[in-house]
């Protein structure tokens, strides 16, 4: 926390000057009188440098205080100070380090008001050393010293160091205030150290700061992050001041809890309540209609954020863009793109990242790798993001290329790239160049392979119908197998014919995964392939006994601005007769073209009792021919399905594709399909 400059500079010569730098004054116009001074005295240096980062340009006050010091003029506790904040503002951690040796510079090492703002800029660049070595070269602290190091260590993520410090100012006889209290409020939630909350609203109920509207948020957060949400909702009915802070920490709360009407509606009294909301309140909604699923009610608020005259952020960008995600809204994706290309939000590389994501998850790899390419600086997850995307599509060759030039770039790869990678060589069939990765990752890269390195191996094997070596390789793992590794074998035996081993695979998901249901079903079904009926019904009874449901299946697909939703044998689409009539014309040229129905699989994605429906009624076939109804002069549909594609169905679209002449796009939980000309991205192993 710093404090604000001491007013004690007087009437300067340049009205002009001083004018521009008022509330309604124009920077730009300043930086201009500015430059028009002949010889600027140092409160002159110091109101521009002030100006900027109170405009919000931190990163230029910042350069002139270079210019200040470059032209050798000597900087005053005042210049300091204000360079100070717009270092904390820039979080610029080379900058602040610099500033740090300019105070010891010029005799201000033991100066309370500038090591106050020194601590105050390392917590905002989250370097808990800078500040706790001010910290003790203070020769006399105040409150502001002691909230300032704990507010330090929570942004720094240290929560225990935070909760010592606050300790320590008591011992010292030094009296918290409020906020100090709401300072470090925040390091109980993150430990979900509930007692130690409890003590601290104690503290807070006998000193009378419990109407405090800060302190009764930190409050509400902390015994929501306890899960003591009934405590939480004590603490807001009981606080006199009703503000947007506040109602931001209780709908918080309820969000995390799963509890989404109750938060909604706390909203809605915020917004007809006289109090204007902030951009945080808008932000807080829209994240927690996302994590609760909510989709439709955040694409709603959004709009009527939009409609109130308060822009979005990045952090509304990044809370929105895995709604496209959800729904495979390419479009909705482009037009947020637009948005942030519009109002100069893509030097972040947070944000750059969601959009490579995005559009690798929309479904328009090509898309993505431009964007990743725009990009002027990678990290690491910049990079991950990229090669799951390449993989994810298929694209096993790129995924292994993009992650020799993430190394070659001189960025360290961690587990995550690994994943990625080996996921890519899997999909793709390169069993070999895997396993020389997964086996260079240790030696090479000093990353340690764990359960999901190894379950992608077993996958990568298990695809190129190595089922003996895969089953080896699980045997060998040095950990317990994980799910997706027995997943991956049980799926090859599907493919293979391979009852066998089959029975081994399945033995184990059953134990590990009780509540899967697609264990059960895709068992069930490898035993009916090989007509073992017996065997069969006995893991549909078993199914039964264990009271397991399987996931109904629903398949999505957008056209201009809405998305249609079907599931088999829908019947509530609008064009339905055109949707079955066109399924008939067109299967009879594709039984001409060679298409024979994989009667085998009847049942892979169906329950007992949707088992009377056809084949061509699966919901996936269903939305695309939809799409294709809807094509409107498009080359291509994207299609989305919430369960693995129907055996059947892969094959039908493969003809689907060819007859029509248009590339179809379905995504499934495991990876993208891409039809074209009667062939798969896939190779027919999914």
């Amino acid at each position: 926390m710093l404090p604000k400059l001491p007013s004690r500079f007087g009437l300067h010569p340049n009205s002009q000057f001083m004018r521009a730098l008022g509330p309604s004054g124009d920077i730009r116009r300043a930086r201009q009188l500015f430059d028009e001074i002949p010889h600027p005295d140092i409160r002159s240096w110091t109101l521009l440098i002030s100006a900027y980062t109170r405009s919000g340009f931190p990163k230029e006050a910042l350069e002139v205080y270079d210019e200040l010091r470059e032209k050798k003029v000597h900087p005053d506790q005042l210049a300091l100070l204000s360079v100070t904040k717009g270092c904390a503002a820039l979080g610029n951690l080379i900058k602040a380090k610099g500033v740090h040796e300019d105070v010891i510079r010029y005799g201000y090492r033991a100066d309370l008001l500038l090591g106050n703002a020194l601590i105050n800029m390392y917590g905002k660049c989250k370097y808990a050393l800078g500040a706790r070595e001010v910290f003790d070269n203070l020769s006399a602290k105040d409150v502001i010293s002691w909230t300032s190091m704990s507010s330090c260590y929570v942004n720094c993520k240290l929560p225990s160091e935070a909760l010592i410090m606050f300790r320590e100012m008591g011992l010292n006889g030094m009296r918290p205030n409020p906020i100090t209290l709401s300072t470090v409020l925040p390091a109980c939630s993150d430990l979900k150290s509930l007692n130690l909350g409890r003590e601290i609203h104690g503290y807070i109920v006998r000193n009378g700061i419990h109407d405090n509207v800060y302190v009764s948020s930190a409050l509400v957060d902390m015994y929501a992050s306890c899960s003591s949400i009934k405590q939480a909702e004590t603490v807001f009915n009981s606080t006199r001041q009703f503000d947007y802070v506040l109602c931001n920490a209780i709908m918080s709360a309820y969000f995390s809890n799963g509890e989404c009407d109750k938060a909604l509606r706390i909203f809605d009294q915020l917004r007809k309540g006289r109090t204007k909301l902030n951009r945080d309140s808008w932000n807080s909604v829209i994240g927690g209609c996302m994590q609760n699923g909510r989709t439709d009610k955040a694409l709603q608020i959004l709009h009527e954020m939009q409609q109130s005259g308060v822009k979005p952020n990045k952090i509304t960008i990044t809370s929105v863009l895995p709604l496209c995600i959800d729904l495979g809204s390419i479009r909705r994706g482009k037009e947020i793109h637009g948005f942030l290309l519009r109002h100069l939000f893509l030097e972040d590389e947070t944000v750059f990242t969601a959009l490579v994501f995005m559009y690798a998850k929309c479904g328009d790899l090509e898309l993505s790798n431009r964007v990743f390419y725009m990009m002027p600086k990678k990290d690491t997850i910049a990079w991950n993001t990229m090669i799951i995307g390449n993989s994810m599509h298929g694209k096993g060759e790129e995924a292994l290329l993009l992650f020799r030039e993430m190394v070659s770039s001189g960025v360290k790869p961690n587990s995550v790239t690994f994943t990625g990678v080996l996921s890519g060589c899997s999909h793709s069939q390169l069993v070999d160049k895997g396993l020389m990765i997964f086996y260079a990752m240790r030696k090479e890269h000093g990353v340690e392979p764990d359960s999901e390195h190894y379950s992608c191996m077993v996958d990568a094997l298990s695809r190129a119908g190595r089922l003996e070596q895969a089953y080896n390789f699980i045997q060998n793992m040095p950990m317990k197998p994980s799910a997706g590794a027995w997943g991956a074998l049980l799926g090859a035996c599907r493919v293979y014919k391979n009852v066998e081993m089959a029975r081994v695979a399945g033995k184990q998901l059953l134990e590990i995964e009780p509540e899967n249901a697609g264990n059960y079903v895709l068992l069930s079904n490898i035993y009916e392939a090989a007509k073992l009926q017996e065997e069969a019904s006995e893991i549909r009874k078993l199914m039964r006994e264990r009271g397991i449901m399987k996931v109904p299946g629903c398949s999505w697909i957008q056209v201009k601005d809405k998305v249609h939703t079907f599931v088999v044998s829908d019947k509530n689409n609008a064009q339905t007769a055109e949707i079955y009539s066109f399924l008939i014309e067109v299967g009879e040229k594709m039984r001409l073209a060679g298409y024979l129905p994989c009667t085998d699989l009847v049942g892979q994605d169906l329950d007992a009792e949707e088992k009377e429906y056809s084949l061509c009624n699966h919901s996936e076939r269903l939305a695309v021919a939809f799409g294709i109804l809807n094509l409107d002069g498009a080359s291509s549909i994207r299609v989305f399905k919430n369960l693995r594609i129907c055996g059947d169905c892969h094959n039908a679209i493969k003809y689907l594709a060819k007859i029509v002449g248009v590339q179809i796009i379905v995504r499934d939980p495991l990876r993208f399909h891409h039809f074209k000309d009667g062939l798969c991205s896939c190779r027919d192993f999914w």
